[in-house]
């Protein structure tokens, strides 16, 4: 039980329960699905179906929009996953939730880490994902191929974008994973491991909950006042 128990207190550590769940944007909420294999701990991906409008083909985690009938995120990211890879709620041990994010369309969009059998096997809805894969979580702090992009945030400020290059041996493919997807499992792996990442990554390692804390918060504020100003 030792790298799972490992992840469960480090993880717990860092719960936000609800903590941003009353800010004023639409909320949106991903599972961050964590499974062992060979005392590794791996990471549940999957890409999304080409027929989608938004962001075709890309990976992402299981994860959508909140529906009226959600109790809370926890309920949004483990419905998605059930409706996108045949995940059953009651297979999800939920840890806890992380520091949210805030998507393209300025989604509030809040990680549920839990773990999930290595046994699952997923039954991938075509209609909403393509295919479904894992990676060690390590590789988001080691990882043998990487780039950070310099993006131009919606508020204008200029900030790094982690992109992953990963060769899955399994499906003889490479996969890219960047955007939030990237940032939700480079926090996972800081916050699990505790060790620093082989590339810059813009918090605070030393202080990792209120760094990762305060950043939300800032850009928050840069979305909350753009909005006040469109008004």
């Amino acid at each position: 039980q030792g790298v799972k128990e490992n992840a469960r207190r480090r993880l717990r550590e860092f719960d936000v329960g609800d903590k941003f769940s009353r800010l004023p944007l639409p909320k949106a909420a991903v599972l961050l699905p964590l499974t062992e294999r060979g005392g590794r701990l791996h990471l549940l991906l999957t890409v999304r179906s080409m027929q989608l409008r938004r962001s075709p083909g890309q990976v992402c985690f299981p994860g959508g929009k909140s529906e009226a009938s959600d109790k809370d995120e926890v309920d949004t990211a483990l419905r998605e996953a059930k409706e996108e890879v045949g995940l059953q709620p009651e297979k999800v041990e939920v840890i806890c939730r992380l520091v949210p994010g805030i998507d393209k369309m300025n989604h509030l969009v809040t990680p549920v880490v839990g773990f999930i059998e290595d046994t699952f096997q997923a039954t991938p809805n075509p209609d909403e994902v393509s295919e479904v894969f894992v990676v060690p979580l390590e590789y988001f702090i080691k990882p043998l191929k990487y780039k950070a992009l310099s993006y131009k945030t919606s508020s204008g400020s200029l900030t790094l974008m982690h992109c992953f290059i990963y060769d899955d041996q399994e499906h003889k493919k490479s996969f890219k994973i960047w955007g939030l997807t990237a940032h939700f499992a480079v926090f996972l792996a800081l916050v699990i491991f505790g060790e620093r990442p082989t590339f810059e990554v813009d918090y605070d390692l030393d202080n990792l909950i209120s760094s990762s804390e305060n950043n939300f918060i800032n850009l928050y504020a840069s979305i909350y006042e753009r909005k006040k100003s469109n008004l």
